[in-house]
């Protein structure tokens, strides 16, 4: 099973990402957990994930969590266009591309 993490500023859209990010990986077959959480509480969880993707509007707090990751795991930020289109499929599918 493939872990996910949205990392994002209080999470709204995000979990509507995060919906259509699931319902793509379960029509295509994929067992992945995907979540959001506020960049605060992204330390919790760093440790359990297999990648972690920010939404643009967080894009400044990428070096703090590639420094919370340690180098473990991938952190990308999402891409505008597919973030604004709500495309859980594209961001799933770079998601997954990502994992090592």
């Amino acid at each position: 099973m493939k872990k996910i993490l949205l990392v994002c500023a209080a999470g709204m859209s995000t979990s509507m990402l995060v919906k259509k990010m699931r319902e793509s990986a379960e029509v295509k077959g994929i067992e992945a957990d995907i979540n959001a959480l506020p960049v605060t509480e992204a330390p919790k969880v760093i440790d359990e994930v297999d990648v972690v993707m920010l939404g643009p509007q967080v894009r400044y707090q990428l070096k703090t969590v590639e420094e919370m990751a340690k180098g473990r795991v991938p952190v990308k930020v999402i891409d505008m266009l597919l973030y604004g289109k709500m495309d859980g499929e594209a961001v799933l599918n770079d998601a997954l591309a990502s994992i090592k």
